[in-house]
């Protein structure tokens, strides 16, 4: 059984910055990749970023493109993602995911409220 438990959500204004942590725990395999999605109210969840599983490749929705960083350490089972400029349409619910050989699996979700 693997676990995801995401951290670091929160209000924030515009143009400020919030670093989103990711730990995952139980089964872990050493080809993982992990990614972060987000769900806005009323909207489906959609991709925002991902990072294999030594880092050497890393996507991102055009949206957070040059804003967001995803980055993970292995010797600590954590991923993350350091969100900068934030906008209002980057409120959302966001969600780690733990691409697996056996599965994809998904933590709980934190709250990042962007106010103007």
């Amino acid at each position: 059984q693997v676990t995801l438990v995401e951290s670091g959500g929160g209000k924030v204004q515009v143009g400020g910055s919030l670093r989103l942590s990711c730990v995952v725990s139980g089964y872990t395999d050493s080809v993982a990749a992990m990614a972060w999605f987000r769900q806005a109210p009323g909207k489906e969840r959609e991709f925002v970023s991902g990072i294999s599983y030594h880092g050497g490749y890393t996507d991102y929705a055009p949206s957070v493109k040059g804003r967001f960083i995803v980055s993970r350490d292995n010797a600590k089972y954590t991923a993350y993602l350091q969100m900068n400029s934030l906008k209002l349409e980057d409120t959302a619910v966001y969600y780690c995911a733990y691409v697996a050989t056996v599965g994809k699996y998904w933590g709980q979700g934190t709250q990042v409220t962007v106010s103007s």
